[in-house]
């Protein structure tokens, strides 16, 4: 195991020891404070780069990248090798179950989940003949052939949503990944107001559209025309328009609500996603805004996005 503690400032090398020691498995962990940022990298994946090449050494069959907020089940790396021998996987990745407590968690971190499995539908990524390739970072395991056949981190190395990414690299050299979701995982990341939540979703949106104004505005459209619009003619005067701003509304609700059982929350929530759905466009636009002002992907403080005259 390597613990990369990427300049951290609550002790978290401190407590890898602490708990490598506990285990005894102090020479089973290796842990590696992280160096200087290399020009053109991003931090995720300079830190995982860091990583790699240490255990690199050891010859390993694949690699399981993890964030350190993530508390995982016993057998969750033994499911996942198992599952990428059994299917023959190059990228294996578990979106796990993040907190749901707070009330801003409550309406913002479901919608989360929703919203992403709209842009990156597991099945979609399983097959190999489509070219949607997604992953979540906090949990992927890669087969070391298919890092080879990629050229290492190096070829992403600028990436601010780098778990995409590398799915997406791994997918278009003839890798087979998979995406699934897990409760027996859980992030210990809380967020306790709505504001915390939408910073972490403008640090990628913008990146998502590719930097584009056209998409921004074609995305700032589609969100108002199908989730906000709904909601107004609710509240019209005419029936014929109530009726059908209700019944969509109601139809919205409908898609949203299995991903508001996985939170084992009320179905009342279901309800709820248009307000979601107004943070997040927001969430979007704040994006952008911070793109064109110089602070786009958001990393420890660093501006990760790229210039905007090098932006396709």
């Amino acid at each position: 195991m390597v613990v990369v503690d990427d300049h951290s400032e609550d002790g978290t090398g401190a407590l890898a020891r602490e708990a490598a020691e506990r285990a005894g498995a102090v020479e089973r962990v290796l842990i590696l404070q992280g160096a200087a940022l290399e020009s053109g990298w991003t931090g995720k994946l300079w830190a995982l780069q860091l990583g790699v090449e240490h255990a690199n050494a050891q010859a390993v069959d694949y690699f399981w990248f993890t964030d350190g907020d993530i508390e995982h089940a016993p057998d969750t790396l033994s499911r996942l090798v198992g599952g990428a021998e059994r299917e023959r996987l190059d990228l294996a990745s578990l979106m796990v179950q993040l907190q749901a407590e707070s009330l801003p968690e409550r309406l913002l971190i479901p919608a989360f989940l929703y919203f992403f499995l709209l842009l990156y539908p597991p099945r979609w990524i399983a097959d190999r003949k489509s070219k949607t390739a997604g992953a979540a970072g906090g949990c992927v395991l890669l087969k070391r052939t298919a890092l080879e056949r990629i050229g290492g981190l190096a070829a992403i190395h600028g990436e601010v949503i780098e778990d995409c990414a590398m799915a997406r690299a791994v997918k278009h050299t003839g890798g087979t990944i998979w995406l699934g979701l897990t409760r027996k995982s859980v992030s210990l990341r809380s967020y306790t107001t709505s504001g915390e939540i939408v910073d972490s979703i403008a640090r990628t949106a913008f990146t998502q559209l590719g930097y584009s104004g056209l998409l921004l505005a074609g995305t700032l459209v589609g969100m108002f025309v199908t989730y906000l619009l709904p909601v107004i003619f609710t509240f019209s005067a005419q029936p014929v328009v109530w009726r059908l701003g209700l019944a969509a509304w109601a139809l919205m609700a409908i898609t949203y609500l299995p991903t508001v059982r996985f939170y084992r929350m009320s179905a009342l929530w279901a309800a709820a996603l248009p307000v979601a759905a107004a943070f997040y466009t927001y969430a979007t636009l704040l994006s952008a805004v911070r793109y064109w002002l110089g602070r786009g992907g958001q990393w420890k403080g660093r501006a990760q996005a790229p210039a905007k005259s090098s932006a396709q």
